[in-house]
């Protein structure tokens, strides 16, 4: 079989982390990389191999790629997925997929009607942990879960936060949409579907720099459809110490995640505690079971197909819709 030919539609640091988990797989071709930033584009293709773009519009119409890799900020998604599934081409997107939910929906739609195997970057479905622990809480469903993502100020220490998209709420949707999306996405993974989310933020504790203007913190309350519920934290203002972490209590068993490669000691009742390790190399796990299923054409495997992203995109958004009225929203679904 022929070795399948992959593009990349981005060439910043989501394109290092991934290109070398993909030329891991075997029988891969790095053809094309491509970026607003011609410069970006060319160095990759010069270390990696392949042709470099400007726009996802030329790489399809110069190179006959059998998979696309978008690895793009939120604001920045839409001509990419159109052009991928345009040119018949399997896609990954990096999370998350992008910060407008109704153009998500219509690239989901068109991509369902091409028949496209997608795969959306929340990797830590693929871990050990966290699928030990789904598979418990199918019989034994959740009643609680709190965590999040709690990080430090932008400043002198993360410059590169300063000014960019990263700090800008109207590109990146803020620290709830481009980071604890991670932990939302693992508790419907775990524990189900939502109803309603409510949110509150703060502002103001961290210097008004010129183009900051996501929330400092934000804690997001979501009632869960099986009747429990959640709470998740986001806060860019703790120097003195934070991480990524989620606690899930059920009746029978408590799970307690903790890093961001989600180790856990599951506790239960009258019973010695059972510790997991994280997986530090899950990038690699999850390109190779897109890659092999884009291979195959079986993608039983992908654990989160571009359509299933959407609901998780839906409940970052709504969190923020929730902060912007000061009232409960509503999960479609």
């Amino acid at each position: 079989m022929a070795a399948l030919k992959v593009g990349f539609i981005g060439s910043g640091g989501m394109a290092k982390a991934h290109v070398g988990p993909v030329k891991a797989v075997g029988d891969v071709e790095v053809a094309a990389f491509c970026d607003v930033a011609l410069s970006h584009a060319e160095a990759m293709a010069k270390e990696h191999g392949g042709q470099a773009f400007s726009t996802p519009k030329e790489m399809f119409e110069a190179v006959k790629l059998d998979v696309a890799y978008i690895l793009l900020p939120p604001f920045a998604h839409g001509d990419a997925e159109f052009a991928a599934i345009e040119n018949g081409v399997p896609f990954f997107v990096e999370k998350p997929i992008g910060n407008d939910l109704a153009l998500s929906r219509e690239i989901a739609r068109k991509a369902a009607e091409k028949n496209l195997i997608t795969c959306a970057g929340y990797m830590n479905r693929y871990r050990e942990s966290i699928n030990r622990a789904r598979e418990m809480l199918q019989e034994d469903p959740a009643v609680l879960a709190y965590g999040g993502w709690i990080g430090g100020s932008p400043g002198p220490a993360s410059s590169e936060f300063i000014g960019s998209w990263w700090a800008i709420k109207a590109k990146s949707g803020g620290q709830i949409v481009e980071q604890c999306t991670h932990t939302f996405d693992v508790v419907r993974y775990l524990c189900g579907e939502g109803e309603e989310v409510f949110a509150h933020a703060a502002v103001g504790f961290n210097p008004r720099v010129p183009g900051y203007d996501i929330d400092d913190a934000s804690t997001v309350n979501i009632k869960l459809k099986n009747g429990g519920v959640v709470n998740l934290m986001s806060c860019c203002a703790s120097n003195a110490g934070g991480g990524v972490t989620l606690t899930v209590h059920a009746k029978q068993s408590t799970f307690l995640f903790s890093g961001w490669e989600h180790s856990v000691e599951i506790r239960q009742k009258d019973k010695e505690p059972v510790r997991i390790a994280g997986e530090g190399d899950i990038f690699a796990v999850e390109d190779k079971v897109f890659l092999e299923a884009v291979r195959s054409g079986d993608a039983s495997g992908i654990r989160s197909p571009y359509s299933d992203a959407v609901k998780t995109l839906e409940w970052t958004l709504a969190a923020n819709r929730s902060i912007e009225t000061g009232q409960p929203v509503k999960i479609e679904g």
